[in-house]
């Protein structure tokens, strides 16, 4: 069987990309899928000076080493004024700093929900534009609008939307 993570690019505690990362992942019935919280991986904020000082963070590493044993990525992005949040920016840029090719080609579902009508498209764009270059193989991406009003009881409960979400499910299967 295969093993998965999936994440959200957050790190409150009742993330709403953290619901839908987790229920995404129960849909691939192939896979053993890992939970990862960005709160069980707290980091200093990343920059040039700290990094000569102190050197790479132990749970920037620990992180990457998760990203190297797993067979697939489920990501779900947090918006905040329109790109990544800051936890989930400073996650990706120690990531960057070990290994600049961070994704290492792990097959990937992407996406992002909002409580707005966009449902995180804007950073959306920005990861399917910037993720390519650090070797992701974005294999299926996705976006929920409007959470509270489509994501009910841990699923979605809109059959359109979650029709659409299978779909990206089943390209993602096929690439583990």
């Amino acid at each position: 069987m295969k093993d998965i993570i999936a994440f959200a690019g957050s790190n409150s505690s009742d993330s709403i990309n953290k619901q839908l990362a987790t229920y995404a992942a129960s849909l691939v019935d192939t896979a053993e899928a890992t939970i990862l919280d960005l709160n069980d991986f707290e980091l200093p904020i990343y920059g040039k000076d700290l990094q000569e000082a102190e050197g790479i963070p132990q749970n920037a590493a620990i992180f990457l080493d998760l990203i190297k044993k797993s067979d697939g990525i489920i990501l779900s992005l947090a918006e905040n004024n329109g790109a990544y949040s800051a936890v989930f920016k400073n996650l990706f840029d120690w990531l960057s700093v070990i290994e600049s090719k961070n994704w290492f080609n792990k097959p990937m579902l992407l996406m992002a929900t909002s409580p707005g009508g966009r449902g995180g498209q804007s950073v959306l764009q920005i990861a399917l534009d910037r993720f390519p270059r650090h070797d992701a193989n974005i294999v299926g991406s996705f976006s929920l609008p409007s959470f509270s009003t489509h994501f009910k009881d841990g699923e979605i409960r809109d059959a359109e939307l979650k029709e659409m979400l299978q779909i990206e499910i089943e390209k993602f299967k096929a690439q583990l």
